[in-house]
Formats: C-alpha cells, structure tokens, sequence
C-alpha cells in the first residue's frame, strides 16, 4: 500500500518478522544444547545466526527501499521516533536491572552478611569486602583494574561520542564529505573499543584467573560488559550500514531520521559505558 497525502503508510504483509523469530528461536535452542553438553548444539545456533544476518538484509533493504521511494511523511517520522526512544528505555531498564544486582550486592547484601550471626552459614575467612565471591575463591583470582584498556576505551568511546555529533551537524549542512569521514572515524573508533574487550577478556582469563565462575564480582563484571560489548557491537553494524547509506547519497538534511536513531543508541551506549567504568572498574 502507498500512502496518501495526509494519510499514514501501511506496509504489505510481510514474512521477515516470522524469519526473525525463528532465527532467534534457533540460536536460544543452540545455546540451551551447548550449556547442557547436548549434540547438535553449536550447528543450530550457527544456524539461527545466519538466518538472523539473512533477516536483517532483508528487511533492512526493505525498509530502506521504503524510505528512499518518498513512501515514509511526517506522521511515518514521528511514529519511528517515539518507537525508537521506547526501544532506548527499554535498554536503560535492561540495564538498570543489572547495575541494580551489583548495588544490592555491594551496599546491601554483603555489610548485611558481615553483621549477621552466620555461624556455618558461611566459609571459614569471610570478609564482607569488594570483590566479593565464595568459599575458596577470593584469593584465586584479581579483579580488573581501572587504569589502562577500560580508561583507554572510555576515552575512546567519549570521542566517538563527539565523531557522530560531527557527522550529524555535517549532514544538517549538507556537507556530505565530511559526514562520510567523521562517520568512518566514528566506525574505527567502535571497532578498536570491541578489539580492546576482547584482548581484556583474554587479559582477565589468561592472566587474572577472572572467569564468570568467580563468585558474585567475576559474574557481575561480566554479565555487566559482556551485554555492554554486545550493544557496541550491535551499534557498530548499525553505523556501518548508515555509513554505506552516506556514501550512497541518503538522506537529506531535512529527512534523515534513520541516522538520528542511530545516533541517540550510540549516545546510550556511550553513556552506560561511563556507568560501568565508574562503578563496575572504579570505585
């Protein structure tokens, strides 16, 4: 269907979300047969990420061939906004959740430990200090340090933070050269802070004996970068794609909304990496 003037567009039934679903069903059920040991685990989570890669060609193109065909006005515009910032909410609740896990068990449950009668409760040597773990744990591993990659990458995503602003106010002015270069920059930028989690996952493996079977700090730590170096990955696809729709010629300085929701996740997912460095690396 096409819209009329005034009216609201309506896309054609389409088959990608049912494809999505089943791709992420794939992978879920891969993932369950790997951590049970099941066979077959490791092919069908393969499988389900590639249906998943073949969606999201497929239905990226052909919102994008949308976009482009003039099919998507003013009302179209304001839906995608007030959709993408309750996506974005819905990420900070995400992640509230687990800074609220680490809270509860840094400032609550462990002092409440160290004051209660425990008697065998606990092990031999508790100490109600930061990083907590378990009985004959504490002293195997070493928790991340602050300064060095995690300072490094924070410097690194504060800059991209600025790189994107950049390529934003180049594209409101029509400058497309220089929208093409700052988004690049903005590209390397994420992809040696994904570069430096993984070589500081190896660091805190190899060299710290820091595992997600370190008690409460190694399983926090973790879940907490871990789901953050996802989100960075995620937004790093997402800016190559708006990227390759820069060199094509897309967008206009009037109509470009599918950089801005680009560009406020990257925002968020700048933001929760300062969280995490003060909190989680820090203090």
């Amino acid at each position: 269907m096409t819209s009329q003037p005034g009216g609201y567009y309506l896309p054609s039934p389409s088959l990608w979300p049912v494809i999505g679903s089943v791709a992420l069903f794939l992978m879920a059920l891969g993932g369950v047969f790997i951590m049970n040991d099941a066979s077959g685990g490791t092919i069908v989570l393969l499988a389900g990420a590639a249906i998943l890669i073949y969606m999201m060609f497929g239905w990226f193109g052909t919102v994008i061939g949308e976009s482009e065909s003039g099919k998507y006005n003013k009302q179209v515009d304001v839906s995608f906004r007030w959709a993408m910032s309750w996506f974005i909410f819905s990420e900070v609740m995400f992640f509230a959740a687990f800074f609220g896990a680490l809270f509860y068990m840094r400032v609550l449950s462990v002092p409440w430990l160290s004051e209660a009668d425990t008697g065998a409760l606990l092990w031999p040597g508790f100490s109600a200090d930061w990083p907590a773990s378990g009985p004959a744990i504490a002293d195997q591993f070493k928790p991340m340090g602050a300064w060095g990659i995690p300072a490094l990458n924070t410097a690194i995503l504060l800059t991209s933070g600025v790189t994107i602003t950049i390529a934003h106010w180049a594209l409101k002015n029509n400058q497309r050269s220089k929208l093409n270069w700052f988004m690049f920059l903005t590209i390397a930028l994420g992809l040696t802070f994904i570069g430096f989690q993984i070589y500081e996952y190896g660091h805190a493996y190899a060299d710290l004996n820091l595992t997600l079977e370190s008690g409460a700090y190694g399983a926090t730590f973790f879940m907490l970068t871990g789901f953050h170096g996802f989100h960075v990955t995620v937004g790093t696809i997402m800016l190559i794609v708006i990227w390759l729709r820069c060199l094509k010629g897309h967008f206009t300085p009037e109509h470009h909304f599918g950089f801005e929701g680009v560009a406020w996740y990257w925002h968020f997912v700048d933001v929760v990496w300062l969280g995490l460095f003060v909190f989680v690396y820090w203090l």
